[in-house]
């Protein structure tokens, strides 16, 4: 008897050819698309469109296909917890909660009442059951579009139905096989950014749901150069945007955020490239481990602090549920809000939202 898969479907090209390459491996496949924002006038979402390349793609591969709303859920679970994180001057990323709260939560149970033995998405990842039965997380082949970052807080039980069908293809390969099948989003351009933002520019969408609070951007050394918007428009390290480029006094060179002092609503800035952005170490906690707790509380792996950031070696101490991460090498703007996501050669081990850094502890 055939198996039964409920894939994710974005109506993007990697969901699509997602959907395809299960069919032909001859599974019985059911197309899941998730509305998962409330469109308003202030926003961008592309829902509908999307709905309807969905609705193109399944009926060429001949699968049904359901939409689903999970609008509610994700405001509760997701949204609220963006613009929380906001306030206090983090930088969150939503796109990780979203996979862990949303995609493989509600969109889990709604496919296990449709029948399904395995839902699966577009992601780049891979898995792959041990002896002992753990599903572990592993890089895609394609190192270049691998989104285990983004699925770093997914656990035992959400991974251990899910198919990837596109863990080891690379990219250009999925769009040749989405052109054999006459997709029409075999060259839709790939989705960037925040997915309820869309193309819209971030500030004014952010602007609908927290008050902006302009106030002073100051130098090292306490002297005012300009004037800021709101803290929250501003991430650590960022160039563009500042409007202090001329100010007089100054050496030359670029601006750049190096802090944000919530309390005061104060921005800082420096000149040039000095070490005012590089740190040594960071500070999490509550951290997922994705196949188990290592054994032990001491050990050498790779990590991230951003997507498709190279990987970084690290030293990793684990005190009770904090978890310290030492930087073999200073790294540059480290931002509270991300997530530092765990790596061993092949894999994902885990990870946790940053929520400090430390230079030279």
């Amino acid at each position: 008897m055939k198996k039964t898969v409920v894939v994710g479907m974005s109506g993007g090209v990697d969901s699509s050819v997602a959907a395809a390459l299960l069919k032909e491996e001859g599974y019985n496949v059911i197309g899941l698309f998730m509305h998962n924002w409330e469109e308003t006038e202030n926003d961008c979402c592309t829902a509908a469109n999307d709905y309807e390349d969905v609705k193109r793609v399944c009926n060429k591969i001949g699968i049904p296909y359901y939409s689903v709303n999970f609008a509610k859920e994700y405001l509760d679970r997701v949204f609220s917890y963006f613009l929380e994180e906001y306030k206090l001057g983090r930088t969150p990323n939503p796109d990780v909660l979203c996979n862990r709260e949303i995609k493989f939560g509600p969109f889990l149970k709604f496919a296990k009442e449709l029948g399904a033995d395995y839902i699966a998405t577009g992601h780049y990842a891979d898995v792959e059951k041990d002896e002992k039965g753990y599903t572990h997380l592993l890089k895609a082949k394609d190192t270049n579009k691998d989104q285990t970052y983004f699925l770093n807080q997914l656990s035992q039980e959400q991974l251990k139905d899910v198919i990837f069908p596109l863990g080891k293809i690379e990219k250009p390969k999925v769009r040749e096989i989405a052109a054999k099948y006459g997709f029409s989003t075999a060259e839709k351009k790939d989705s960037t950014g925040i997915c309820f933002i869309g193309e819209k520019k971030f500030r004014e969408f952010l602007k609908n749901y927290i008050p902006a609070k302009p106030g002073k951007i100051v130098d090292m050394q306490g002297n005012v150069v300009g004037e800021h918007e709101g803290i929250m428009y501003y991430t650590l390290g960022q160039r563009r945007g500042l409007n202090i480029g001329g100010m007089h006094g100054g050496n030359g060179d670029r601006w750049f955020v190096i802090k944000k002092d919530v309390e005061n609503n104060l921005l800082i800035v420096s000149q040039g490239e000095d070490d005012e952005l590089f740190t040594d170490g960071l500070v999490t906690s509550n951290v997922n481990w994705i196949p188990n707790k290592p054994e032990n509380n001491k050990f050498e792996c790779y990590a991230k602090f951003r997507y498709r950031q190279p990987d970084q070696r690290v030293e990793v101490e684990i005190k009770n549920d904090k978890v310290y991460v030492y930087f073999k090498e200073k790294q540059r703007a480290v931002t509270p809000g991300q997530f530092v996501v765990f790596y061993n050669e092949k894999e994902c081990l885990g990870g946790g939202i940053i929520e400090e850094v430390w230079k030279n502890k």
